[in-house]
């Protein structure tokens, strides 16, 4: 009796999946929703390149879908890239669309951080992090970090390899240089990642190998890897050594420069003259006292007593150093290959630097090392990482939850705790707002008939986010980009490996799937 039973559920079920299968053959529509496991096969289907499924669907949705996953998943998502809705839901009515408390279990080794705070907690850091970012010792030592990595890493890098005649991964080279540069505007200690020998730090890795977990529980059930975090095995167990020890990492920086803030303060007390030039970073920014701070007129009593502790400066310079490091190698990484495929976008990039910086003798070769001033007379070259940012953003989804119901412009109802994904690579391809050409690298689209960079509203261009939350580094990152795109640019020539396969990762960051291998040769200038 329970085989015929069996048997009549599993004819039933065949039924169900050959009537569906038909009817999605029939209609062509780019994404079904299937008895039991929802719209899943749709995203397996096309999980090797689930950032363009998701900009066709989205564009034949209308720019908003209701995204069902499987019946005992709850995993249903309203996914959208439609400007008024993106603009209700991280400015209009912000206060009703936090990260949820999923995302916040997920990423918990962010811990209290700024991307996971949320209220009071979050406003207070912000204006913690917006006052130390806005120091004026940190605007003039920002420069120095930069440049000064350029010229002692990564330069001797392409050097190295121009001279071996070999082919480097500029992705991991990009990626090693801001794990350096960041940690030296956060901590004002240089890992030194980015050498000639590519050396494996311990704490560097310690870092992409929870990148990588946190990938991994975005992915998988939940139930799962909370019975590997619990039987401490697989990737789980790999977190827990990777946060181990770069807690380590963290703590130490710390301890070290309370030790030297405290022997700088006593020095000033005698009178006496330091020894060394006196640095500046954002972990110092976060210590000094009440009375040291000359950018900020009042300082609440609660912000001052949580910038003192030490778990606040763990999570607040993680949290900076997540944002920093990544971010900013993709955009580079994205730029660099487009930059190689499009030798006219190139050529006009060194033009404007021929006719805007001057160059200085580096021994026998003359040299290129841009100043902050001199960057921002660079037009063409902002609008190029803009069309990068717009095409390649290096965060392509945000995630969002609802405290209250809500009806979006769209006229979509979302019930409390709806999860929301904003596609910000889909609103990068939005004929509306970009025109017909929208999937070309056209910089030129940035630059007005005054030539003067086109200002783009937030909720149209949303690489560094939008309304409260919008990147407080904007500026820093693009400082940084354009410092290392210059002397990149000007003294050498990069080529793309023949056939290197070039796609996006499946990923929180929107790295490149296979690295970026070039070729490059020192520039006749």
């Amino acid at each position: 009796m329970s085989i015929t039973i069996g048997g009549i559920v599993v004819a039933f079920l065949s039924f169900l999946i050959i009537f569906w299968w038909r009817s999605w053959n029939r209609n062509h529509s780019p994404v079904r929703n299937w008895p039991v496991v929802g719209m899943l096969p749709g995203v397996f289907h096309n999980i090797r390149r689930i950032h363009e499924y998701a900009a066709n669907t989205l564009k034949e949705s209308g720019y908003t879908l209701v995204f069902k996953g499987p019946w005992f998943a709850n995993i249903d998502y309203v996914i959208t890239s439609d400007p008024a809705n993106v603009h209700h839901i991280l400015s209009r009515n912000f206060s009703n669309y936090g990260k949820g408390p999923k995302f916040r279990m997920i990423m918990e080794t962010l811990g209290d951080g700024l991307v996971n705070a949320e209220g009071d907690s979050w406003k207070i850091q912000r204006k913690i992090i917006h006052s130390a970012v806005h120091h004026s010792k940190f605007k003039s030592a920002l420069e120095k970090i930069i440049r000064r990595k350029v010229e002692r890493g990564l330069i001797p890098v392409l050097e190295n390899v121009s001279k071996l005649g070999i082919a480097v991964d500029m992705q991991e080279v990009f990626q090693r240089f801001t794990f350096d540069s960041t940690c030296l505007m956060l901590l004002g200690f240089d890992p030194n990642c980015l050498s000639v020998e590519f050396p494996q730090v311990e704490f560097g890795k310690a870092y992409d190998d929870m990148d990588e977990v946190a990938l991994y529980r975005h992915l998988v059930p939940e139930s799962i890897w909370k019975l590997q975090r619990w039987l401490q095995i697989g990737q789980e167990k790999k977190l827990r050594i990777a946060w181990e020890t770069f807690d380590k990492f963290l703590y130490g920086c710390i301890s070290l420069k309370r030790e030297k803030l405290s022997r700088r303060s006593k020095t000033k007390e005698e009178g006496e003259e330091e020894e060394e030039e006196e640095e500046f970073d954002l972990l110092t920014a976060f210590m000094l006292d009440e009375d040291e701070e000359k950018d900020t007129k009042k300082v609440d009593q609660q912000m001052n007593a949580v910038r003192k502790s030490d778990k606040f400066l763990r999570d607040t310079t993680f949290n900076l150093l997540v944002a920093g490091r990544d971010t900013v190698s993709a955009g580079l990484t994205w730029f660099f290959w487009l930059i190689a495929t499009h030798p006219s976008v190139e050529n006009k990039i060194l033009e404007e630097i021929r006719a805007n910086i001057q160059t200085g003798k580096d021994g026998d070769q003359e040299r290129l090392f841009s100043t902050a001033q001199e960057l921002n007379r660079l037009v063409y070259l902002h609008a190029a990482l803009c069309e990068t940012l717009r095409l390649y953003p290096s965060v392509p989804f945000n995630h969002k939850a609802t405290t209250l119901p809500d009806v979006l412009p769209t006229g979509h109802h979302v019930n409390q705790d709806t999860k929301i994904l904003i596609s910000f690579y889909s609103m990068g391809r939005l004929e509306e707002i970009w025109g017909k050409d929208c999937l070309e690298f056209k910089p030129e689209r940035w630059i007005s008939e005054q030539g003067q960079v086109v200002h783009r509203p937030s909720y149209q261009f949303a690489a560094f986010g939008a309304g409260p939350r919008i990147c407080i580094g904007k500026d820093i990152a693009l400082v940084q980009m354009k410092m290392v795109a210059t002397a990149m640019l000007w003294n050498y020539r990069m080529q793309l490996v023949d056939d290197h396969p070039i796609s996006p990762r499946n990923a929180i960051i929107l790295h490149m799937e296979h690295g970026l291998k070039l070729h490059v040769f020192k520039r006749n200038v």
